[in-house]
């Protein structure tokens, strides 16, 4: 069981609690990919992407709490959502609702084609990775899954559009999606107990150097990006700097992880994520 200090969360763990976290980063990175692919994008793609992450999200959450006994629940998300599982199904319902709303009265014909494609592979996560093959070895891990996913969502209004240039997007989506693999899979080593409690398998599980190579992406990723922002062009510059930033972010909040504890670092983790804010904040003061 969990430490008698962790029984309440704290205020900073809310946005964890409530899927908010995963939205905030998708979005921004959403605008970030847009402005290297030279492509202005309207709320109601913003606004999409947000509650579709969301929707995802809280669903991967509520399947998790259905499946798991509640003694088992290590974590306050899944205990938060196992315990109002019936609201949170109605709040569900309800954005799904607004999503649909949203997308069906502001996208355009080719970003409606484009995020049902991706609707796909979301719903076979949800239903391989949930229901079927959950404790299986040998499946995809869920990390490089959510990855993938994430780095489409945010992607795939921008590559509708047309006049986007792809080839420019290219190298900042592929450091947003390295980024969320990072991300995920240090949060797997970090929750690796959580994982066993609640049945799952995750990269640190599943490989047996998985926590060796999860502490190591992002120092490499850092250098990594470092580089690209050297040889790279003008649009892709922010993407490696905000990567290299977030890279070295993750790193030093897995150096202090035992010493603040998992759930605060998980936090800090997806915080880290978020530098994209830093170059559109100044962008817009100009």
């Amino acid at each position: 069981m969990q430490p008698s200090a962790e029984d309440k969360p704290r205020w900073w763990i809310w946005p964890t609690i409530l899927s908010l976290d995963a939205p905030a980063v998708a979005v921004l990175w959403q605008l970030l990919l847009a402005d290297a692919a030279s492509v202005s994008l309207g709320a109601p793609e913003t606004l999409v992407l947000g509650s579709s992450v969301w929707l995802a999200y809280s669903s991967d959450r509520w399947f998790e709490g259905w499946r798991v006994e509640p003694g088992r629940i290590r974590t306050h998300r899944h205990r938060f959502t196992q315990r109002l599982r019936w609201p949170l199904a109605f709040a569900w319902a309800a954005v799904l609702g607004l999503d649909l709303s949203l997308s069906l009265l502001g996208l355009s014909h080719r970003e409606l084609k484009a995020g049902f494609l991706l609707l796909g592979p979301v719903v076979a996560y949800l239903l391989f990775h949930q229901l079927l093959h959950r404790g299986s070895r040998w499946r995809p891990p869920k990390e490089l899954c959510v990855a993938v996913l994430l780095a489409g969502g945010a992607a795939v209004f921008i590559a509708a559009r047309p006049g986007a240039h792809l080839r420019a997007m290219a190298i900042p989506l592929a450091i947003f999606a390295l980024l969320c693999l990072s991300n995920c899979a240090l949060i797997s080593v970090w929750e690796d107990e959580v994982d066993r409690s609640h049945g799952q398998t995750s990269l640190a599980l599943q490989f047996a150097r998985g926590a060796a190579f999860s502490r190591i992406l992002p120092w490499l990723l850092s250098a990594l990006c470092a580089a690209a922002w050297i040889c790279a062009g003008e649009g892709s510059r922010a993407a490696a700097a905000c990567g290299a930033a977030s890279g070295v972010l993750l790193g030093l909040v897995d150096l202090a992880e035992r010493r603040i504890g998992r759930s605060l670092a998980r936090v800090l983790a997806d915080v880290a994520l978020a530098t994209p804010a830093i170059p559109l904040i100044l962008r817009a003061l100009r």
